[in-house]
């Protein structure tokens, strides 16, 4: 994944922040995404089949070697070699060794999270390979030297004249910011590259393991001319993305697509059943699949073990308060949101990306919306308590070991609450406190702080007997 040591998450916030519209676009667009998903979901038992969803998520990873080494078997007697990554560079490598073997020059790729994850463009473009992005907004975040800032909508952040003037730098062109215009003409320069690829490169939305085929879905059939024209193809799969048969797949892609773009089905559904066999027309003559693990392995049994059922969606970071405030790159990682606030701790440790747990309201609005029911904001408090015990220095452990005596007990908490409420009045300002020494000071940067009440509820009642303020 993306080094997230590159300043905090508190840093790239406020550079989100200081953007001028980039909350607005990603308010209205997360907004309309909400009220597709709404639409599509109207007229089902949502709950039922977000339960039926995370069955099938939870019996597939629970039992996840059975499946991969099922799909890698039946994959096989297709034609297709399947291999087994553990890490990033694993990967990478083996990608290289394909292209390598063929002498490719030219990549047409479809989107693929995955890639971003091992790093594969910047890999490729070191060795000599020319790579092209033919998702639409990829293709834009290309031309931009960005990374995705969204797991479906890679540039979500980017208007529309923000998208002709790369156009017409990138190519010498002279178009308006007519979204019909700009699509017709990536359509024809992309044309093109697709003709003269010699390596197709996708992600995996789903495999299966019955048939030792895959799927994946788009909205403008990119990755069918990816999967199809070049001479190889190579498909990027975490680990996770497998499903037991059809029968399962016929729930979860509708689930996805719903989920994420708010369509009972996408506009293009494509499956891949091996190579090219000596009677069909078309396809390519080799398909590899690259099975990644580069640290889910080490999620699995633990206590955020549900993050494994994630379908990639992006239906969290469309409800998110945060995100639709600073967007994706604000979170410096691949995944970003509250599931990447989950995944990158995770993956990439807690050296790296230790603060991304906190950038959450804990609102539980990604719980809410997850269709396989991920307890999101269990994970992320979690996260919190296990980066609190990693990073407690002694003086921390210390004092919060006597806070916790000094308010485990009735007497000495009701003695502290009387010394805080004469302690902070050289502090109050209107019923508010909007600047504390240190450490509060670190809240009231931010934000005010309530002041405590003059009196707790016991005394009021006391003094009142019950009978009300």
């Amino acid at each position: 994944m993306r080094d997230v040591s590159a300043g905090t998450f508190e840093q790239r916030a406020h550079v989100g922040l200081q953007t001028p519209g980039l909350a607005a676009a990603l308010g209205r667009a997360m907004d309309h995404r909400a009220v597709q998903r709404t639409q599509a979901f109207a007229g089902t038992d949502e709950p039922a089949v977000r339960a039926a969803g995370e069955a099938i998520r939870a019996h597939t990873v629970a039992n996840l070697d059975h499946y991969l080494e099922r799909f890698a078997e039946n994959a096989a007697t297709r034609g297709t070699k399947v291999v087994f990554a553990t890490t990033a560079a694993e990967a990478v490598e083996y990608v290289l060794r394909v292209l390598r073997d063929h002498g490719a020059e030219l990549v047409v790729k479809g989107k693929s999270m995955v890639s971003e994850e091992i790093g594969l463009n910047p890999a490729l473009g070191s060795a000599g390979v020319e790579v092209i992005e033919t998702d639409l907004g990829e293709y834009i975040v290309q031309l931009a030297g960005e990374t995705p800032a969204h797991i479906t909508t890679p540039a979500v952040h980017k208007t529309r004249g923000q998208v002709r003037d790369l156009f017409n730098r990138a190519h010498g062109a002279d178009l308006s910011d007519d979204p019909a215009e700009l699509t017709r003409f990536a359509r024809g320069v992309l044309r093109e590259k697709f003709l003269a690829a010699d390596v197709g490169i996708t992600g995996v939305n789903f495999a299966v393991a019955e048939t030792g085929s895959f799927t994946i879905v788009t909205n403008e059939g990119n990755a069918r001319m990816c999967t199809s024209l070049p001479r190889v193809h190579i498909a990027l799969m975490g680990m996770e993305r497998i499903v037991p048969s059809f029968r399962e797949l016929s729930l979860m892609l509708p689930l996805l697509t719903a989920s994420a773009a708010g369509l009972g089905v996408t506009a293009y559904v494509t499956f891949v059943n091996g190579p090219r066999q000596p009677e069909e027309p078309d396809g390519p003559e080799e398909v590899h699949v690259v099975v990644l693990d580069n640290g889910r392995s080490a999620i699995l049994g633990s206590e955020f073990h549900s993050v494994m059922h994630c379908i990639r969606c992006g239906a969290c970071l469309n409800v998110c308060p945060v995100f639709r405030r600073v967007g994706g790159h604000a979170y410096g990682a691949v995944y970003c949101g509250p599931i990447g606030a989950v995944l990158a701790p995770l993956l990439d440790g807690f050296n790296a990306a230790g603060d991304l747990p906190h950038a959450s309201s804990l609102c539980v609005a990604c719980t809410e919306v997850c269709p396989v029911n991920i307890p999101l904001h269990e994970c992320l408090l979690g996260l919190r308590r296990e980066i609190a015990r990693s990073r407690a220095t002694r003086g921390e452990r210390f004092a919060f070991a006597w806070w916790g005596r000094l308010w485990g007990n009735a007497r000495t908490y009701r003695w502290s609450a009387r010394l805080a409420r004469i302690g902070q009045l050289p502090l109050v300002r209107r019923r508010r406190i909007r600047r504390a020494p240190f450490p509060l000071s670190r809240w009231t940067s931010a934000r005010d702080m309530p002041a405590l009440a003059r009196g707790s509820f016991r005394e009021r009642w006391k003094r009142t007997e019950g009978r009300g303020p």
